[in-house]
Formats: C-alpha cells, structure tokens, sequence
C-alpha cells in the first residue's frame, strides 16, 4: 500500500484525472457504531473526484467527526489502492463517555460574584451527584440524571438521541426536572445589582417536563422545535407584602405556562468547543404563555452571528455578534434578563446585570498561540495517552447596549456599554478550558475574572 507522502507525489503527476473511494475502513471505536462516524463525512464509496479536492475534503471530514464530541483524536489517511483507486482509514480515539461524579457547586452567576459579593460563602453551595453518559448506546445519544441538594435543590432527568431514523437526520431529547431555591432574584436595584428574596425554607420551586424534535440538513444545518410545560410556585408572603408586583405581572403565587420554541443553527468550524476558523450562526423564536400581553406572555426573538479568523504566526480573530428583542416591551421581571447571564455578558462586567426587552452586543478578540505540547501521563489508558496543553494570549473589547422602558431604567441601562481588557485561554483534555481576564470597564473599574468551561 502506498502511504499518504507517497500518495500526493503519485496524484501530483495528473491533476484532470479523477480517482473514485473504494472503501473506508474505521478503527478504534469499540462502543460508537460506524454509521454514526460515517454520518459525518462529506464523501462516501464510490464517489469520484480530482486528487486537488483531496486534501480539503478530507481536513473538512476530519473536523466533522471531531467536533461529535466523541473523540479525542481523529486520523483520516488515505491510501492508494489501484492507479484509479483509494481507500480511508479513519482512527479514532474515543473518550471517556460516562461521568458518575459528585457535585460541589456555586449557585452565583459566576465564580467573582461567589468571592467576591458573597465573600466565598460556603453555605451557598449546592452538592450531589450528577451522572452523564454522552455515548449511552453508541449512538451518541445522551443520558443525564442530576440530584443536587444544599442551598438549591435540583432534580433532573434528560435523554436525547440525535440519531432516532434511518436517514441520521432526525433526532428528539425528553426531560423532567424539579428544581427549588431558598432565594431568587426579584429586581434589579439602580445600581444594577440583583436584589434577592431569601429564607430559610425553600421560597419557590417549578415543575417542567419538556421536549425537542430537531432535524439535520447536510453536515452543518440543525432546525429544533421544542416545547416546556412549567409549573411554578413562590411563597406567599413574597405575594402578600408585594416585594415587587413586576415580578409575574400578577399577584399570583402559582403559575403554569407552557414554552414554544424554533432555532436554525449553522456551524461549520474547526473545533466546536473553542473555534479558530470558521462560522456560527443561529437564530431563534420564542413563545412563552398562550396569550399575546400581560402576565408573562411573551414573544422572543434572537440572533447570533460568530465569525473565526487564521491569520498567519499563529495569529487568530473573531468577532461576535447578538441581538434578542422581547415583546411587547412591558415585560414582567423574569422575561426582562438581558446582558449579565450566562454566555451573554461583557468582559469586564461580570458584578453586574443589565435587564432589557432589546438589547445587543458585540464582542472582538485578537489571540495568538503562545505553545501547544503534550503531557504524557503515566498510567496506561486506552482512552488517554497524554493530557493536551494549549495556551493562548489574547485582547478584546466588547460593546453592549440594553433598552428598557423608563420604570424599569437602572444606570447601566438605555446606554452604550464598553469593555476591554487582555487575558489567557488555557485548552486542555476534552478542550476544557480555563480563561483568566484582566478586564476595565466605562465605570472605569478593573479586576481579574476567572472563566471555565469544561464537558462534565
């Protein structure tokens, strides 16, 4: 057989004269079942191309197998079988798919806000175990049972097979949880500083059942329809003594509402987890209540737009765009969040919120790869036979901006936000990462910020 160096010489003489895959053979994957792998490739046997498309839909091949989530390393070789002729071997590593571990967790948006605002209080911690299996049956479906307890209580059960026809084109998720809280956030002060309502006893808890049908076009585009039905309770007295009549846009203490949802989603990036080339983008509508004002109705719509740059000497860029608009703009408190949760917030900004029903922000980085190495590790695992190690140094700015009706204005709010700061990324098994942010904000305050994202 003539190996990869030796096929591009051989296919380097004749460039007009097409060649056809023969075969593909798969190596490595002990649970996950070959069709799920061979779902992901944009060529399949018998298909006929130029030896210059080669390389390009191969790279484009092995991205999309890696970015399943189920491997750690991905080979694809090709291999000269007749002057005509060739075959893949695609070598696979897989990952450690089930994660029975317990839990230990803030329950604060992020961890400055746990040590810095509440002063690392441990009694804000909630504990459990969480089990997750993200190949259950091989079919890269996904199993996950949550039971944590504390300060917060949550209890969940959720399942999605992505791969659920024989086209591998259509797939659905089910879940159920219970979750109840000893305080929740009822307003937004004007410092733009969550004001809570706190006891003892768990002050409010909701009920939800939800659902999702989704269907794949080709290798990039996703559509999702999903449903949540919640049933909700707060206490009385928080009803009773009118903490905030906004909060439900009624004085009710129980609610039950049912949640609609469409999503388009495209990605076509090198590495779904941390993106160096390539683009996202997704758009969504919502629909919470049956009605079309008052209470917590709601229409929502949102859009994300993420470009990824390669520049050369290691240089990368990318730019981040969103936008959400919920209407009509009288929203109640809880459909008011806006920059500040979750993924959706300004480096730099990370003690604050800035509530809305329109709001934007646009994110810029410039990184550059300072090393890449890996750590041998010495007991011997078929699933682990190193730990990677990335490093990235970067610099950014973000830009936001939040509207809200004049009742509802704090200082931050109807007003163009901007961040900035420099920083590190640090990549590592299952591309976890860690990013450590020096960042400044207009209120010209500064602070270092610690960011985590990781599989488990």
């Amino acid at each position: 057989m003539i190996r990869l160096t030796d096929f591009r010489k051989k296919i380097s003489s004749d460039t007009t004269e097409k060649i056809q895959l023969d075969s593909i053979y798969i190596f490595g994957n002990n649970k996950t079942k070959d069709y799920i792998i061979l779902r992901e490739l944009n060529i399949k046997v018998g298909d006929l191309m130029l030896p210059s498309e080669l390389n390009e839909k191969l790279l484009l091949c092995r991205e999309a197998v890696y970015n399943t989530n189920l491997f750690s390393e991905v080979k694809i070789t090709p291999e000269i079988i007749s002057p005509a002729k060739f075959k893949l071997n695609i070598n696979v590593t897989e990952r450690w798919y089930i994660y029975p571990i317990p839990q230990f967790q803030i329950i604060d948006r992020n961890f400055n806000e746990w040590f810095r605002t509440n002063n690392a209080d441990f009694n804000r911690l909630i504990y459990g175990l969480k089990y997750k299996d993200y190949n259950f049956s091989g079919r890269a479906d996904k199993l996950n049972i949550v039971f944590l307890n504390g300060y917060n209580r949550y209890f969940t059960v959720g399942y999605a097979e992505p791969y659920s026809n024989k086209k591998l084109n259509q797939g659905f998720s089910l879940g159920i949880g219970l979750t109840q809280n000893k305080e929740f956030a009822y307003k937004t002060d004007y410092n733009n500083k969550l004001v809570f309502y706190k006891k003892d006893f768990f002050v409010k808890s909701n009920l939800f059942f939800s659902g999702t049908f989704f269907t794949r076009r080709g290798l990039y585009k996703k559509h999702l329809f999903g449903f949540q039905y919640n049933a909700g309770n707060i206490s009385d007295s928080f009803v009773i003594k009118n903490y905030n009549g906004n909060y439900l846009n009624d004085s009710i203490s129980n609610i039950h509402f049912p949640d609609f949802s469409y999503s388009f989603l495209y990605v076509k990036t090198d590495n779904v987890n941390y993106p160096l080339k390539g683009t996202i983008f997704m758009l969504g509508i919502g629909k919470r209540g049956l009605g079309l004002k008052g209470g917590i109705n709601m229409l929502s719509a949102d859009i994300v737009y993420k470009k990824f740059y390669t520049h050369s000497n290691h240089f990368y860029s990318n730019i981040q765009l969103a936008s959400k608009i919920k209407l009509p703009f009288n929203q109640a408190y809880i459909n008011q969040r806006a920059l500040g949760y979750g993924d959706y917030n300004l480096r730099g900004l990370e003690y604050y919120v800035v509530d809305g029903t329109l709001s934007s922000i646009v994110k810029l980085t410039l990184s550059k790869k300072l090393f890449q190495t890996k750590i041998p590790i010495p007991i011997k695992s078929k699933f682990i036979s190193s730990i990677p190690l990335s490093v990235y140094t970067k610099a950014y700015t973000d830009v936001g901006y939040a509207y809200n009706k004049n009742d509802f204005n704090t200082q931050l709010n109807n007003k163009v936000l901007y961040t900035s700061g420099f920083g590190f990324d640090i990549i590592t098994l299952y591309d976890m990462k860690l990013s450590i942010e020096f960042s400044i904000n207009q209120l010209n305050e500064k602070g270092i910020f610690l960011q985590s994202r990781g599989v488990l």
